[in-house]
């Protein structure tokens, strides 16, 4: 499994439990053990192009997701296939100000949205009501997972967003970014 982390934000962030938490994340999705995937961190001023660029909206995101060969969970006597399974961009600035109302560290909103990133990655959406109840729930489970093999404490969730964090269908994310 590739995983690359790049912190271009400007604040410390532990790139090796974000790589750690999506090497979790994809093994207990029964992702392909040689699939790829790119985690980015940027400031606020980087994440507002691209929230504008892909999702036609104004200001930073906390996370947006670009999935690439549109890989899926595996499944019981499904053979899972290699690829790239995309990009993460995640916003520091903007998961502090979450972690905040939350209240839980920013590093613990970086893990969160990380993983909610890998979900969106894996074809997981939150739009309608049955979605974001599915959603929400593999999500909690998986990050919780992870923090009781780290020895960690679980932190309160926060309540489901509005919105989407992938790109519209019919966009191309390899293209531009």
């Amino acid at each position: 499994m590739s995983i690359e982390v790049n912190n271009e934000s400007g604040v410390e962030v532990d790139e090796a439990e974000i790589s750690a938490l999506a090497t979790h994340v994809i093994a207990a999705m029964r992702v392909h053990p040689q699939a790829e995937l790119s985690v980015m961190l940027v400031d606020e001023g980087a994440m507002e192009q691209l929230h504008i660029q892909w999702m036609d909206e104004p200001g930073p995101t906390d996370v947006l997701s670009f999935p690439m060969d549109e890989l899926r969970p595996g499944k019981d006597g499904d053979e899972p296939q290699p690829g790239l399974l995309g990009d993460i961009v995640l916003c520091p600035a903007v998961a502090k100000q979450q972690a905040r109302k939350a209240g839980h560290s920013t590093e613990e909103e970086l893990l969160l949205l990380t993983t909610h990133g890998i979900l969106h990655l894996l074809g997981f959406d939150h739009a309608e009501p049955e979605e974001e109840r599915e959603m929400f729930a593999l999500q909690r489970k998986l990050l919780l997972t992870f923090l009781a093999e780290q020895g960690r404490p679980a932190i309160k969730a926060p309540e489901p967003t509005t919105g989407s964090h992938a790109p519209r269908a019919g966009t191309d994310p390899g293209s531009g970014s």
